[in-house]
């Protein structure tokens, strides 16, 4: 019997952790439904700004510092957003990887990388590494617009007082429940072309601003800067939730496969020691 208690021990031990899987799952789902709708929710907010950008930009006289392309890149501020904690499959080593690739690509051209992270686990990973951090951001798992604000005119002030020449962001972008890829974004001189995609049509027809339009996007284009940068946080919490949910999803199924496994091992554990008592009380 020592064999079926064994068995028996193990899959107790199993159905503890498939309750704490289960658990994880549910709370995951919950989480990731509400970073959901707040992510599709700012969307279009964020593609009808970058449409007004465009737009207004083909009207302006004046060149906004924050899209000036910079005579030579020398210094590239990176700002890697992993998550504060793990049991997300391979969010976090995704996201690392790939800034790990960029900052190498970067070093081929001579160009140096401050590495700036948000995140606990991206933190430790990089230390670990010995990668010199230049800025650890603690921040909530979903932070604020206010707590980004403030990320946002920290980065526009390096840019523009040329103590970074460009700034991207390394997150995981959200497409579906089960497709997040690692995604770059250069945050800093905000790309034309990207306000562009949000705008794909030109007007065929002269307007007359008000403020003048140069005025118009020294006001917006900060705006902008915050909004891309606060939609990059939104995309990497939904895509938290979403591994986190489908992770614990296999966890929670793989549990329940073992847990049948070892119920038959032991019944059958059971019935060959039974079948040996008998053997031995028939036998004498």
């Amino acid at each position: 019997m020592a064999k079926a208690r064994a068995i028996i021990k193990r899959r107790r031990s199993v159905q503890n952790i498939h309750k704490i899987t289960r658990t994880m799952q549910l709370i995951a789902t919950a989480r990731f439904q509400k970073a959901f709708n707040r992510t599709v929710a700012g969307k279009p907010y964020t593609a009808k700004l970058m449409e007004m950008v465009s737009n207004i930009a083909r009207y302006a006289s004046v060149r906004h510092p924050l899209i000036a392309e910079p005579k030579e890149v020398r210094k590239v501020a990176l700002l890697t957003l992993t998550s504060n904690r793990g049991l997300a499959g391979g969010y976090n080593s995704n996201i690392l990887h790939r800034s790990q690739v960029f900052s190498a690509e970067q070093g081929e051209q001579g160009r140096q990388v401050l590495y700036d992270v948000v995140g606990k686990k991206g933190h430790a990973y990089l230390k670990f590494l010995g990668v010199k951090i230049e800025n650890y951001f603690k921040l909530p798992d979903e932070p604020s617009y206010a707590q980004v604000v403030e990320l946002a005119d920290r980065y526009m002030d390096l840019f523009t007082r040329g103590e970074v020449d460009r700034v991207y962001v390394s997150y995981m972008q959200f497409h579906s429940t089960s497709k997040q890829s690692p995604d770059l974004l250069q945050l800093l001189p905000l790309r034309m072309e990207m306000a562009a995609e949000a705008a794909p049509t030109k007007w065929h027809y002269e307007f007359e601003f008000t403020p003048a339009a140069g005025d118009l996007l020294m006001a917006l284009l900060p705006e902008a800067v915050k909004v891309v940068l606060y939609q990059c946080f939104r995309d990497a919490a939904v895509s938290e939730h979403a591994a986190r949910m489908v992770a614990m999803k296999a966890a929670t199924d793989n549990a329940e496969e073992m847990i049948k496994l070892l119920t038959r091992q032991a019944n059958k554990a059971r019935q060959a020691q039974i079948t040996r008592e008998l053997s031995e009380l028939i036998g004498g």
